[in-house]
């Protein structure tokens, strides 16, 4: 069909009328609407403003905009479900939910209703529903380039790897001159294993662009997709090819160090270890300090164990490799510091010396810290023992290094006490290492490591008031440090002084417009330390509540990803973006997230086993009290309630009063409803509750023996026999020998002992299962039991068991305890004798003694037995708990200086400048 001049010409002037018109009524908020389908009608009548407005975050103005469209058109699908978007911007979301369904209902064949509806649902982070939403909208405008984009960024967010390569390859068809459309293209079959198609697309990518490309401005982006490409080919074992590739594109890659990083890996891959060796001589250059180059280097040479076990030949040649690089990279700590890995008697105390003695001399506090791993080898930490303390007493008389001519600094010998306290602290020989804190605390008062470092011995022996107490000295001796009063508030949290420890962690911050507080800090490691000692003080309530936090932030952390899925891509950072995914799959395996999740079900077993009381209970108790007690204790309720009462309206006010920004968003920082936790008490199955985290525990943490020790808890509790059973298996599995997979498994046999013969068929069917399985694990019995190990913990747990199989052998069950022998461990330390027992193991037995075998006496005698070994252990009332630290000592003396929990001082003694009203003499003083 031929159309002619004049009626292109009049085409084209109908399109300018129809344009003036719109624009015409968007000057005046007005569109007309009738119930029209066409994309020209779309694009022109359908709340073209009330969008603009939502895109720009003007939402009064959009707002005012969909309502005047409403006035004259009420029933406007489109308008409603904008209208809704934007309420839901401005925290309406009851009533945006209710608009946006009515919009649906009014217009259900408009695409842009269903992708309103599915962004609300991503708003409230509901991508399962959302994806629907979207699915819908597809079926109506299949080929929306805005709805596919939104719908591969949650399909991305919720790894529906296989929806997610057919929605890029959809976009990649509509827009084929979209660089982003190729690379999505190319990550969503990566994403989906398969790295090789991934490969053909990228190349088919370069395929489209000159040869001139990429231009200044896009030579970092163009260079990273290169490099993720050349991973690519590594991921999938073409490592020739790679390497190729890499040397054919070097001029276009800009970031050379991963450039030479990653040629590096392909050289040691493909077997050229000598060009290997001589590139990461090159990188050595670059970053003396980098400990992988020096892995790297080694395995090259072929002098690389992972067990870290080398012959005698091997450990030589490592010792002449590593004095030529000290010889090239004289300023690397590195290069002097990873010989002492490797190297035996006396290479590694000569190594050590030289190594140990500048740092000393500078005054570097975390050089324990460094050589710690070295006491996990045999024989090394008697060698640094005595080293450090021949460099004590050369210093301490001639004030010099042994065989040295030069004088050292008094602040050597410092140093060197300094870590002679956290030598003996490590080996457990708390006497020796308080009497050498204490001398340097003598020779330097001003020092705050000293105090911090006398704190941790103190913890480590049993004191934790006391520890609390140095902690919060060393505090006020720098109170614009952030680290140390962290460390300060953890030892509070130790010690259960808990409203002490959240005053002290609030000098450091920002509530008001920033809402700026711990809880939005995502700060873990301080909810979990709450959590642990509200859930030690028995207030379950608030200990879930920390939990729950914690579980709450990693929640919010993979949420957060979903902003990346669009940047990435954009900004072309893959390989970031793929490890970032990687990182998000294994979240939840991460350790404070196992430590929240263990404490949440440990929580909800502790409540199942003792549910709270019922308010009818608590009645019928009250209905037993005479008529004056009963009078005062409801007017003490009435004043708690009005008190209460009070402080929200006071919160909510405050709240109110914030301001309203532009946009008609309010930024109120929420008040919390529950901030004791009670509601999270009234559930009607903690089990229930309980289970869901241990699913979790299950998926991310099936290596760790507490996952199953939590999952043979809750199941045996649940009457779930065989998934008990399959706890065990997996107890034994990990670890035969330990006294927990013993007591487990004792515990599960005398519970199929006493079950009742099976009647139904499923019943029958599980007790086939145990039979056929009961040989295959078989019975431990006692005798057999201790034959394994004889340490004090399998002996509690064989008495416990033995006492719960036969509970007239509590005698023998007590012998068992109360005959073990606290020997003198294997050490050839210079100083002091450490015994094998453990404060946390005797605390538990002594708790075992308490409540299981409700043996009170027992009890009385394992207490005072313990205060022998354990003397400054404030749980067993040692005969030096609570008196040897010097600011304890003045807490107890003057209750005006005293901690709040041993002489009274309440959370709010905090004077404004941040100290503790408590140690202010102290503080001075020092």
């Amino acid at each position: 069909m031929k159309v002619s001049v004049l009626g292109i010409a009049c085409l084209r002037v109908f399109w300018e009328l129809l344009a003036f018109e719109c624009k015409k009524f968007n000057e005046c908020n007005v569109y007309p609407r009738e119930k029209m389908r066409s994309a020209l009608v779309f694009e022109f009548n359908d709340a073209d403003f009330p969008r603009k407005s939502y895109e720009t975050k003007q939402y009064k103005k959009g707002l005012k905009a969909a309502d005047a469209i409403l006035k004259k058109f009420p029933e406007h699908g489109e308008t409603l479900s904008m209208k809704g978007l934007t309420l839901n911007c401005m925290d309406r979301k009851s009533e945006a939910y209710e608009l946006v369904r009515l919009g649906v209902k009014n217009d259900i064949k408009s695409h842009v209703c269903w992708h309103v509806y599915g962004l609300l649902y991503r708003s409230d982070r509901e991508y399962r529903e959302a994806i629907k939403c979207y699915r819908n909208a597809l079926r109506i405008d299949p080929d929306n380039i805005e709805i596919l984009r939104d719908l591969s960024l949650l399909q991305a967010q919720m790894r529906d790897l296989t929806g997610f390569v057919e929605t890029r390859q959809q976009l990649l068809t509509l827009k084929p001159n979209h660089r982003m459309n190729w690379i999505g293209f190319a990550v969503s079959h990566h994403l989906n294993s398969n790295g090789s198609k991934a490969v053909e697309i990228l190349e088919a990518y370069e395929g489209t662009l000159e040869d001139d490309y990429p231009p200044d401005n896009e030579r970092c982006e163009h260079g990273e997709m290169l490099l993720y490409k050349i991973s690519l080919l590594e991921e999938c074992g073409s490592f020739e090819r790679a390497l190729a590739e890499m040397h054919k594109k070097e001029s276009k890659i800009v970031d050379k160090l991963a450039y030479k990083e990653q040629e590096v890996s392909l050289l040691v891959k493909i077997g050229r270890l000598e060009e290997a060796a001589e590139l990461y001589r090159a990188l050595l250059s670059m970053n003396p300090d980098n400990y992988s180059y020096y892995e790297g280097l080694q395995k090259c040479l072929g002098l690389y164990r992972d067990n870290g076990n080398y012959s005698s030949g091997e450990i030589d040649e490592l010792d002449a490799l590593y004095k030529s690089l000290a010889q090239q990279y004289t300023w690397s700590s590195a290069v002097k510091r990873i010989p002492l890995d490797f190297l035996q008697g006396e290479k590694f105390r000569e190594a050590a010396f030289n190594y140990v003695r500048p740092l000393l001399t500078k005054g570097v506090p975390s050089l324990f810290s460094d050589l710690s791993p070295l006491y996990d080898q045999p024989g090394k930490a008697d060698i640094l023992e005595q080293l450090i303390l021949e460099l004590e007493h050369s210093i301490g008389t001639t004030g010099k290094y042994p065989g040295r001519e030069e004088k050292e600094p008094p602040s050597t010998l410092l140093w060197t006490l300094f870590f002679l306290a956290q030598h003996y602290d490590r080996r457990g020989q708390y006497d020796v290492a308080l009497s050498k804190i204490d001398e340097a605390i003598e020779h330097t008062p001003t020092v705050i490591d000293l105090y911090s470092v006398k704190s941790r011995i103190l913890k480590h022996a049993g004191d934790l008031a006391a520890a609390a107490a140095l902690a919060d000295e060393a505090r006020c001796m720098d109170l614009a440090d952030r680290y140390v009063n962290s460390e300060c508030v953890k030892r509070m949290l130790q010690a259960d002084q808990v409203s002490l420890a959240e005053k002290t962690a609030a000098l450091f911050t920002k509530d008001g417009d920033q809402h700026n507080n711990l809880h939005d800090m995502q700060c873990m490691w301080y909810e979990l330390a709450s959590g642990e000692s509200y859930f030690r003080q028995g207030d379950l309530g608030r200990a879930l509540k920390k939990f729950l936090a914690v579980e709450k932030h990693y929640a919010d952390i993979t949420e957060d990803q979903f902003d990346f899925h669009s940047y990435c891509l954009r900004k072309m950072t893959l390989r970031a973006y793929v490890e970032m995914l990687k990182f998000q799959d294994r979240l939840h395996s991460h350790a404070y997230f196992h430590k929240a999740a263990a404490g949440a079900i440990r929580c909800y077993i502790k409540l199942f086993d003792s549910p709270p009381r019922s308010t009818t209970e608590e009645d019928d108790d009250k209905a037993d009290l005479p008529p004056s007690q009963k009078k005062k204790l409801k007017q003490k309720q009435r004043k708690a309630e009005a008190r209460a009462k009070k402080e929200a309206e006071g919160k909510n006010e405050e709240s109110s009063a914030s301001g309203v920004s532009k946009s008609g968003k309010r930024h109120v920082k929420p008040v919390d409803p529950d901030p004791h936790g009670e509601k999270l008490l009234q559930v009607e199955d903690p089990l229930s509750e309980a289970t869901k985290y241990l699913k979790l525990l299950q998926k991310n943490s099936p290596d760790s023996l507490e996952t199953h020790l939590l999952s043979f808890e809750v199941n045996i509790r649940k009457q779930k026999i065989l998934l008990a059973l399959q706890a065990v298996k997996h107890l034994l599995r990990l670890n035969a020998e330990d006294p927990e997979s013993h007591r487990c498994l004792i515990r599960f046999f005398h519970k199929v002992d006493l079950m009742t013969a099976p009647a139904t068929d499923t019943e029958k069917l599980i007790w086939s299962v145990l039979e056929a399985e009961r040989p295959a694990i078989s019975i431990v019995t006692v005798a057999l039991f201790l034959l394994v190990a004889d340490s004090l913990m399998h002996r509690a747990a064989a008495a416990e068991m033995l006492f719960v199989l036969e509970t007239n052998k509590k005698s023998e069950a007590l012998k068992l305890i109360e005959d073990s022998t606290n020997n003198l461990a294997p050490t050839n330390g210079a100083l002091g004798s450490v015994r094998e027992w453990k404060l946390r193991d005797c605390i538990a037995v002594h708790k075992l003694l308490e409540t299981v075998l409700a043996e009170q006496d027992a009890a009385l005698r394992w207490k005072a037995r313990c205060a022998e070994y354990f003397p400054y252990s404030t749980y067993f009332e040692g005969k030096r708990s609570g008196m040897y630290n010097t600011a304890y000592k003045q807490m107890l003396t003057n209750p005006e200086n005293g901690s709040a929990s041993q002489a009274g001082v309440s959370a709010d003694a905090i004077a404004s400048n941040g100290k503790l009203e408590a140690f202010k003499n102290l503080a001075i003083s020092t």
